[in-house]
C-alpha cells in the first residue's frame, strides 16, 4: 500500500524558514515524480516544487525558485521542501504527492491530475 506522510509544517513570520519532509513507503522509490503542491483557501492547487528521484532533476515554479529547495535521501524515501525566505503568500496547505507510472516524463509536473498518491497535507502559516 502506497503512504505518503508529510511532516515539518507550522507557523512562521516572513522571512522565517520550514522544512517539509515527505516520507513513503509501498513502492519502489527510484524513477518516479515526486512533487510538492500547495493550496490556499478558495484558490487552485498550484504546482510548487517536483523531484524525478531516477536522475535527480528538479523544477520549481517562479514563485518560489531561489527561496525554495526540494531534495531526497533515497535511502529513507523521503523528500523534503526547504523553504526560505517565506512570504504570507506561501499561506497554505501542503501536499507530498507521487507519479509512479511516468504521466509526469519530460518535465510535465505541475498537472497534480497526473499525480496518482497524495499524502494528507501539512499546513503552512506564514504571517506578516
Amino acid at each position: 500500500q502506497v503512504q505518503l506522510v508529510e511532516s515539518g509544517g507550522g507557523s512562521v513570520q516572513a522571512g522565517g524558514s520550514l522544512r517539509l519532509s515527505c516520507a513513503g513507503s509501498g513502492f519502489t522509490y527510484s524513477s518516479v515524480c515526486m512533487g510538492w503542491f500547495r493550496q490556499a483557501p478558495g484558490k487552485e492547487r498550484e504546482g510548487v516544487a517536483a523531484i524525478y528521484t531516477g536522475g535527480g532533476s528538479t523544477y520549481y515554479a517562479d514563485s518560489v525558485k531561489g527561496r525554495f529547495t526540494i531534495s531526497q535521501d533515497n535511502a529513507k524515501k523521503t523528500v523534503y521542501l526547504q523553504m526560505n525566505s517565506l512570504k504570507p503568500e506561501d499561506t497554505a496547505m501542503y501536499y507530498c504527492a507521487a507519479d509512479l507510472y511516468g504521466r509526469t516524463y519530460g518535465g510535465r509536473w505541475r498537472n497534480h491530475f497526473d499525480f496518482g498518491y497524495w499524502g494528507q497535507g501539512t499546513q503552512v502559516t506564514v504571517s506578516s
